[in-house]
């Protein structure tokens, strides 16, 4: 495919103050001809904002989680084609100038040498407590398909359409990325990960962060217990008896 081949799906909340520099750094990547936000349950003006930098803005009433607006977004663009179908780049809404990196994680899927990208940052930074749910995550992937993912809990992926629909539908909220990567590998896709110079937001450590952890956590959890016997045995052993 060539110019015009690429939408970038953004789901966002509440990021009024990034989303207008990440949508104009899509707007500027290699056959990114689109960008859809998806406005989830947002109570600031990330919508407007994301329009007025030239997106198209899908808002949902009420938030859906991470997978819900991915779907939404999705959609949106199979809408808007006009033509063949574009490949699906997701992003972070928080990337702000870094998005601009993204065009690396595209051109595999581009060229036709993968179906899906997964970014790999160069630069992390340290979070505490979040270890745990990458280990979870990494060693569930492992185990499942053989794949080692280093980042495995990377939102920043372009996929083909193709690829998007046959991991379809996808799971719940912070597990989607788990499950897009087992899926995806089980079903003979070409699932790769690509080193970019890219960063987000970084989470905190007050106690709204621990509660974003605990649910990222319990979503891969689930994510994993549907694709592996050993998590849903070890999962029921957790369980209080009756």
């Amino acid at each position: 495919m060539t110019a015009g081949d690429t939408a970038v799906v953004i789901p966002a909340k509440n990021e009024a103050d990034r989303i207008g520099l990440t949508v104009t750094s899509a707007l500027g990547l290699p056959g990114v001809d689109l960008v859809v936000v998806v406005d989830d349950g947002s109570t600031d003006q990330t919508g407007r904002v994301a329009r007025a930098a030239g997106a198209k803005v899908v808002r949902h009433s009420r938030n859906r989680g991470k997978a819900a607006a991915m779907e939404t977004g999705a959609e949106a663009v199979r809408l808007l084609d006009d033509g063949a179908a574009r490949h699906l780049l997701f992003l972070d809404a928080d990337l702000a100038g870094t998005a601009e990196a993204a065009a690396a994680l595209a051109e595999p899927v581009r060229s036709g040498l993968a179906d899906m990208t997964i970014a790999a940052f160069t630069n992390r930074v340290k979070l505490a407590g979040h270890g745990i749910v990458v280990r979870l995550s990494r060693d569930g992937i492992r185990r499942a398909t053989g794949f080692e993912a280093s980042q495995p809990l990377n939102g920043q992926r372009c996929l083909t359409r193709e690829a998007f629909e046959a991991a379809r539908p996808l799971a719940h909220g912070f597990g989607v990325e788990t499950a897009l990567t087992i899926d995806l590998l089980r079903k003979g896709f070409r699932v790769v990960e690509v080193e970019v110079d890219m960063a987000h937001r970084a989470t905190g450590s007050d106690w709204r962060s621990q509660l974003h952890r605990a649910r990222q956590l319990r979503d891969v959890a689930l994510a994993l217990a549907a694709r592996e016997p050993l998590v849903a045995d070890n999962l029921a052993k957790l369980r209080p008896r009756r």
